[in-house]
């Protein structure tokens, strides 16, 4: 893949029509309020370069997890912070991981388990229209991945009308 600046971030699929794969598609893009196909294949890309740089580690240590997890530390380190790996899963444990584990640490999802918003695509409005911070700054990208630490700080911002508790969208998610 070509460095250049306008490259794309994502691969698209090799057969355009394959009725199993549309429907999958089609069925988590609903379920994670994705806006288009772009944004579920650019997830995918994602996951596919976290496998590849794990496979590359555990290539270079010769399979001894020990030592790719060692010589992988950040890499396995920013995979935790982000919620993807749990404490003690370890590197080859990123080989299993499904894109389902990617898109379920996307803000616009986090908003929805939560409780802020009664949909994925309620809570992606919310974000997109600056309802929404995190550790107190205003967030309206709803493809961000968020850290474990600033799960908690996720709230409606203090200008927002929803942040009245009597606001009739709010009252709606809280039932």
């Amino acid at each position: 893949m070509s460095t250049g600046k306008n490259t794309k971030g994502y691969e698209t699929p090799n057969h355009p029509y394959q009725g199993e794969r549309i429907a999958e598609e089609s069925d988590l893009l609903s379920r994670y309020g994705l806006k288009n196909k772009e944004e579920f294949w650019r997830a995918q890309s994602e996951l596919r370069s976290m496998r590849r740089e794990a496979r590359r580690l555990l290539g270079e240590a010769q399979g001894d997890v020990d030592a790719a997890q060692e010589a992988g530390s950040e890499f396995v380190a920013r995979l935790r912070r982000i919620g993807i790996l749990g404490d003690n899963d370890d590197i080859s444990t990123v080989l299993s991981l499904d894109v389902t584990d990617l898109l379920e640490r996307r803000l616009q999802t986090v908003v929805y388990r939560q409780g802020l918003a009664s949909s994925t695509q309620q809570a992606r409005q919310f974000l997109v229209h600056g309802h929404i911070t995190v550790d107190g700054a205003r967030v309206t990208r709803p493809s961000v991945k968020v850290d474990v630490a600033d799960e908690g700080t996720i709230d409606f911002d203090e200008n927002s009308p929803l942040a009245d508790d009597l606001h009739p969208e709010r009252a709606e998610s809280q039932e």
